[in-house]
């Protein structure tokens, strides 16, 4: 401190030299950085002889980055009840010799069967997607309204599970396909207790007891 203050007086009184300090500031590709230079300028007033002293400063800029956790890719088990239940009610209609009511559960339950081998619902950080095998593969577009069977959670308007103690169908309405909200219902060919929970943690509590 006392060196600091015996030097002050050397540099301003001393009339054959000049100061002059001009700083430059620019964005660096480097780990979004910023680099200050000071540049000191001294001319001697009796030779003109310029001398230049750079200091260089790194310091960050921006705002603080914040980590985000993702949340687990969460894909419900497969539930075959709804299928067996269809194929042991169209064996019912066939015992009972009613083969015009048989046929179509039959076809429904061997057409759930098959779709409960195949058809997974994933749910990603994100959004719910249909994929399809166990390789998830894309599930292309949706057959009745179009569009890729993907939605954002933040896109639902409702949803619901009926009927909790033995799902059959789970519907939702979401704004993503259209902006005045489209409607889905699929048959609860998964877990009905690890669906319901997967829902409730991503796209929130349902609210009501069925659509609108």
């Amino acid at each position: 401190m006392e060196s600091a203050l015996l030097l002050a007086p050397k540099l301003v009184s001393n009339p054959s030299r000049e100061f002059r300090s001009n700083v430059r500031q620019f964005q660096s590709s480097f780990c979004g950085k910023s680099i200050a230079i000071v540049e000191f300028t001294r001319t001697d007033a009796y030779t003109n002889h310029k001398s230049i002293s750079k200091i260089t400063s790194l310091f960050s800029l921006g705002k603080k980055k914040v980590k985000t956790i993702k949340r687990e890719t969460v894909i419900p088990d497969p539930d075959y009840r709804i299928p067996i239940v269809l194929l042991g009610f169209a064996g019912g209609l066939v015992y009972g010799d009613n083969l015009l009511a048989a046929a179509p559960v039959g076809l429904l339950g061997l057409l759930l069967l098959f779709q409960t081998t195949r058809v997974k619902f994933v749910f990603d950080d994100e959004a719910l997607e249909v994929k399809v095998g166990e390789e998830l593969d894309e599930s292309g577009e949706n057959v009745f309204v179009g569009g890729k069977n993907r939605w954002k959670y933040s896109s639902f308007v409702n949803w619901e599970l009926w009927w909790p103690n033995f799902p059959i169908l789970v519907y939702f309405k979401e704004t993503q396909t259209k902006p005045e909200g489209q409607i889905h219902f699929f048959p609860v060919i998964f877990n009905g207790k690890q669906l319901y929970d997967v829902m409730v943690e991503r796209a929130g509590p349902s609210k009501t007891s069925g659509p609108n």
